[in-house]
């Protein structure tokens, strides 16, 4: 039992990601349908729709952090000694944990000490607070996923990347060692 709620807890990103997928695709459809066969549509669903979406790609951000997947430029990483690309790369993420922790200070101070009461969302009438409560979450979340990816690189030894990245460096991989066999006949 514990397991599957570890294992849960360790995907949320992917399934909270997958629903708001799959409810805001249902719901631009549906708002589709209803303009085009009935001449109606619903003021609250795109309203609704952009807003999970929003959720979505933030929730998605964390997720790619979980899965090392974020965009890095390694390139110059060639032409360094060896020993040198780990410590760059920590030292990377931990600039990107300290914009993270400041980020959630600010959204935290914004959400809940700086944001109107008052504000709603105009056709929804959800209190905005609701809505902008992702940027905490997610920031959060990143942060969490960036030192998960740290520990299990630097602690455990496991290489968590993303799996097109590291089909690519298989593929380079490949051609390099082509050529090489070409040279050597």
């Amino acid at each position: 039992m514990g397991s599957k709620i570890f294992k849960f807890l360790d995907n949320i990103e992917s399934y909270i990601c997958r629903t708001l997928l799959a409810m805001f695709v249902t719901l631009l459809f549906a708002q589709i349908v209803s303009r085009q066969l009935f001449g109606y549509s619903f003021s609250w669903s795109e309203e609704l729709s952009v807003y999970m979406f929003v959720w979505f790609v933030f929730f998605g951000a964390s997720y790619a952090a979980k899965l090392a997947a974020h965009n890095r430029v390694t390139f110059q990483y060639k032409l360094m000694p060896a020993w040198l690309p780990p410590i760059l790369e920590v030292l990377s993420d931990l600039i990107w944990i300290g914009f993270n922790c400041y980020f959630v200070y600010l959204a935290y101070d914004f959400v809940f000490n700086r944001m109107n009461l008052f504000w709603k969302s105009q056709t929804l009438g959800i209190p905005m607070k609701y809505i902008y409560l992702i940027l905490p979450i997610a920031f959060s979340l990143m942060t969490i996923r960036i030192i998960q990816v740290n520990y299990y690189k630097l602690v455990k030894g496991i290489d968590i990347r993303d799996p097109d990245s590291q089909e690519l460096e298989e593929l380079m991989d490949h051609d390099i060692d082509e050529d090489k066999k070409k040279d050597a006949a």
